[in-house]
């Protein structure tokens, strides 16, 4: 199949809206072509991985030669937006980090807000910018935010990478395939919960446990047997852990999202017997990651960044407090999230415990490896599934605990028996 061009999308083709735009369509009309898509959709936002760890020297230098093209023809048609970047400025001597990862860093973001790139710096737009609405597409380049906007909002967006989310800033379209069409949002896999969820580790407990049962970008679970409305943070943890531990991008919570107002909605009654998730399901994930009495080196709160309530939950344990001196403390969340937590004392709070709460980023972006030979750093702790699953590729031990849990080891120095 080759992709279907109306009249606009020839002309970028053609390079009559300029160098930018024609780079842009023959990348889309390539994953067009990849995938089957039969025309283009238009979109309202694009999200792009915009770090420079994924980026590197290369990713910054063809930035780079769109941002020195006319202006006219660089701009950005749709509002885009970048997920979290390499570095805290404010931060980043203190954790290792190079002069020369902070001279790519100023770079990379010099050049995409030559492009009219809004530089959000979040992997939590939903929770901070603008949650999308029900059937709105999108080109969402990091996975946690287009399985939330997916599923929470019923919005309609692949995963994006850094290329083609930029692509769809400059074209303001994508290819029509996947998650943008009806017959691939039907549920594939069934699953049942049968166990108290008490904590947001439990949540991307449960993601882990449903992600690796599926194992496919296609498979799209449904779930049943969860009793309570686990709000914004919760979900955020379920679907960032789903999509690191088998790429989903799209589930389905019957009662709770926004396409399952019950089962029939999402199935025609063809769903596989229901995998049952249990007590002993979600214990037996923490136990792979359990190291009891073991030194922690580093605590991270990250992936995805922390929300405002979460920064003030975090403030509330550690008043009082203080981390361990041989622990590092670290906590990720939004600009927009730090600003408000400096103006309402929580960034104090926390840091007068002995804390670190960093903006505009996120852990594993962020040059991990780099950073853990910097600083010492070889078992960590996290509350986040996600980080649990991504870090130990970087070198590091990593070991899940619930967000007390976390707290704790960061003041005592280890991890609780």
């Amino acid at each position: 199949m080759t992709i279907a061009l109306d009249d606009e999308a020839a002309a970028m083709r053609a390079g009559a809206f300029g160098e930018a735009r024609r780079l842009a369509i023959e990348h889309q009309i390539a994953v067009g072509d990849f995938f089957d898509a039969p025309d283009f959709v238009a979109v309202t936002q694009a999200h792009v991985m915009g770090d420079t760890e994924s980026l590197g020297e290369a990713g910054v230098a063809y930035v780079e030669r769109l941002a020195a093209l006319p202006e006219a023809e660089r701009r950005t048609r749709i509002p885009t937006i970048t997920d979290p970047r390499g570095l805290d400025f404010a931060a980043y001597r203190r954790l290792g980090q190079t002069e020369a990862m902070a001279a790519l860093e100023r770079r990379a973001a010099h050049a995409l807000e030559a492009l009219g790139v809004l530089m959000t710096n979040t992997c939590i737009n939903y929770q901070t910018v603008m949650p999308p609405t029900r059937g709105e597409h999108l080109a969402m380049g990091d996975t946690g935010v287009a399985i939330y906007c997916n599923s929470v909002f019923g919005a309609r967006t692949n995963f994006e990478g850094g290329p083609s989310a930029l692509a769809a800033g400059l074209t303001g379209r994508t290819p029509r395939y996947g998650y943008h069409l009806d017959r691939y949002r039907r549920a594939t896999r069934h699953f049942v919960v049968d166990a108290p969820l008490r904590d947001l580790a439990d949540w991307g407990a449960l993601g882990a446990l449903i992600g690796r049962s599926c194992n496919s970008y296609w498979e799209v679970p449904v779930i049943e047997g969860v009793t309570v409305s686990p709000g914004s943070d919760a979900l955020k943890q379920l679907g960032a852990a789903m999509a690191s531990f088998g790429s989903t991008a799209l589930f389905h919570l019957v009662g709770l999202t926004a396409e399952a107002r019950d089962l029939g909605d999402v199935s025609d009654g063809s769903l596989p017997e229901p995998t049952v998730i249990r007590l002993g399901d979600i214990e037996g994930l923490y136990k792979r990651y359990e190291a009891p009495g073991e030194k922690v080196d580093v605590v991270v709160f990250s992936a995805p960044q922390l929300s405002l309530m979460e920064l003030d939950d975090l403030a509330r344990r550690l008043d009082g407090r203080t981390v361990h001196p041989e622990t590092d403390l670290l906590i990720a969340t939004s600009p927009e999230n730090k600003s408000a937590a400096d103006r309402m004392g929580l960034t104090r709070r926390i840091e007068a415990a002995g804390g670190l709460v960093l903006e505009g980023v996120c852990f594993y972006q962020s040059y991990a490896r780099e950073m853990a030979e910097a600083m010492g750093w070889h078992r960590l702790m996290t509350p986040s599934a996600k980080l649990a699953n991504i870090i130990g590729g970087y070198g590091y031990a990593p070991t899940l605990g619930t967000v007390e849990q976390c707290v704790d080891a960061a003041v005592v120095g280890r991890i609780s028996a």
